[in-house]
């Protein structure tokens, strides 16, 4: 597959781990979703909380155990994000590009990565505004960006 912004095609992906639960896995349904939310509650990602449990615990695939992805388990249990995390994560460095561009006006190459950063928010957006994830009526407010990672 292409690259968003660039000519190059890319290399592929990594493998997934097996989806098989293994007879000697040592956590149970319950005991990971108590993993996930006391990690959720320390204020850890749902991308943070997946390595930690991968690294820390040996556990491979959360869905394999649990059936549900980590956002449903943080949604069941009231502690998801208004966002979803890339868009967050996008907003982040579209915050420290600006920050950059105050100090060197006339730096033209983070003129550049500001131009395709925000594209690439616009293009979540637009995906998680049409499968509902986010409001409809939901804007990106250029001004307040700091309000958004908060």
């Amino acid at each position: 597959m292409g690259r968003m912004h660039s000519p190059g095609k890319g290399k592929s992906g990594s493998k997934k781990p097996i989806k098989k639960i293994p007879s000697w896995a040592p956590y149970k349904e319950s005991e990971v979703e108590k993993l996930v939310v006391k990690y959720a509650k320390a204020g850890k990602t749902t991308s943070e909380i997946g390595l930690v449990l991968r690294d820390a615990y040996g556990i491979n695939s959360i869905k394999a155990l649990t059936g549900k992805k980590i956002t449903a388990l943080l949604e069941e249990n009231n502690l998801g994000s208004k966002l979803p995390e890339d868009v967050t994560a996008l907003i982040k460095k579209l915050i420290a590009i600006k920050q950059h561009l105050e100090k060197n006006k006339h730096d033209e190459s983070a003129n550049r990565g500001l131009i395709l950063t925000t594209s690439k928010i616009n293009r979540l957006l637009r995906y998680y505004k049409k499968t509902g994830r986010i409001d409809r009526a939901w804007k990106l407010d250029l001004d307040r960006l700091k309000m958004y990672v908060e």
